[in-house]
């Protein structure tokens, strides 16, 4: 086996991790399509669907800039241990009233709204804690893969075993299981040994800090662009989840299980583009990649939304899954290799803020288009809109290699101009 391939396991802490979000996340990816079949059941409306969507995601986008400021000014695995404690306790609170047959639609937005605050600091703490789970850059970009790896895995497993469990015992217990599974995670944060974790104090007020990240941000092309990206293909391409159990119960004349293998069929794509980015050794041409896989997802999609036939759509999805994960983990990446450590946390609220604050909106446009258009027709729009996204990103390329390189070459990334003269 290649063990370069899996480099980042090499620390410690990055190992326990690994383990506790791996059982944590299978439940996460079940009360994710648990809620969307128990909603559908409840109301039979596409709306809703998005409405509910939006709920969830809304509050990270309005909170996530202030999180990234708050996490940068704090100890983030502490933070992590409150935020992973407090949504257990959203997923059983969730369980507690499916399994006792009160649950309604407004306690089901409540307790999205809930997890979506929860997310707003999680999220960013979270993704700025992972260097220092690998003691630094250099197994950073394996880190950021074997993380897709892990996440996709349990995309592939929740969803099967969300689609068994719901059939045969209801909603409630994909709630209850996902509540339980977070004290996996809350232990690995805790067995933890963490140094150099106490950010220096700042005299600067939020506000000023705030508008700092904001100007660094805005104001540095390399980020600004990829988080534009981001954004563009958040709001257009990512809503297409939302309209899966229209898919799965009217397109395809299923039921849960047939929910559950078109989500875990996009979960063996991503699987397989995690795979793929865990085996670069270098950020070197992930700029470029960005834009390519950002139109295969597109095209995944715009294929998708014409398919009725139940295995054409399985593999449909997983080219889905491929070209979606593979942008999100590269537009990661480069963020996480390139930016400044004092700054990091901040930088990564606006990357939640592209994923969560651009997708509600989207999950409300492919709802509102659905009763118009169709379940099909709103997906080709939400891949036409990836697609042009990732023609506008292609066309930025030649604007950013001056920047790029000389960051790589400080980096160790590119030889210096003496080293290549040699």
């Amino acid at each position: 086996m290649n063990t370069d391939a899996i480099r980042a396991l090499r620390h410690r802490n990055f190992r326990l991790f690994f383990c506790g979000q791996s059982i944590s996340l299978v439940g996460t990816w079940m009360t994710r399509l648990a809620t969307s079949w128990l909603v559908y059941r409840l109301t039979g409306s596409s709306l809703l669907l998005g409405v509910v969507s939006f709920a969830g995601q809304i509050p990270t986008f309005l909170l996530a800039p202030f999180a990234g400021v708050w996490v940068d000014r704090h100890e983030r695995r502490r933070i992590l241990l409150v935020t992973q404690l407090l949504a257990a306790v959203q997923s059983l609170m969730l369980a507690a009233l499916t399994l006792s047959h009160r649950i309604t639609l407004p306690e089901i937005i409540a307790l999205s709204v809930f997890q979506g605050l929860i997310n707003a600091v999680d999220m960013p703490g979270r993704q700025s804690f992972l260097v220092r789970m690998v003691d630094g850059r250099a197994d950073l970009s394996n880190a950021i893969a074997l993380n897709s790896t892990m996440v996709n895995s349990a995309r592939l497993l929740g969803p099967a075993l969300a689609g068994l469990v719901i059939a045969g015992v209801g909603e409630g217990y994909c709630f209850l299981i996902d509540g339980l599974s977070y004290f996996a995670v809350i232990a690995s944060l805790a067995a933890m040994r963490v140094t150099g974790e106490h950010p220096a104090p700042s005299s600067a007020s939020l506000l000023a800090q705030l508008k700092e990240g904001w100007i660094y941000v805005s104001g540095f092309a390399p980020i600004r662009t990829v988080l534009v990206s981001f954004a563009i293909v958040s709001f257009m391409g990512v809503p297409y989840t939302v309209l899966m159990p229209i898919f799965a119960a009217r397109i395809l004349h299923g039921n849960a299980h047939t929910l559950g293998f078109l989500t875990g069929a996009a979960g063996v794509g991503s699987i397989t583009s995690a795979i793929a980015l865990a085996m670069r050794k270098s950020v070197r041409g992930l700029y470029k990649v960005i834009p390519v896989v950002a139109a295969v997802f597109g095209s995944g999609l715009i294929a998708f939304s014409f398919s009725r036939n139940f295995w054409l759509s399985l593999a449909l999805m997983s080219v889905t899954g491929f070209g979606m994960m593979q942008f999100a983990a590269a537009s990661q990446t480069v963020i996480q290799t390139i930016v400044e450590e004092d700054k990091r946390a901040r930088v990564m609220s606006y990357y939640t803020m592209a994923y969560m604050g651009a997708s509600p909106f989207g999950s409300l446009l492919a709802g509102s288009l659905a009763p118009v258009l169709g379940a099909p027709g709103a997906v080709v729009i939400c891949g036409l809109g990836c697609i042009a996204g990732a023609i506008w990103f292609w066309l930025q390329l030649p604007k950013l290699r001056p920047e790029i390189r000389p960051i790589y070459q400080r980096l160790g990334i590119l030889p210096l101009p003496a080293e290549e003269e040699s």
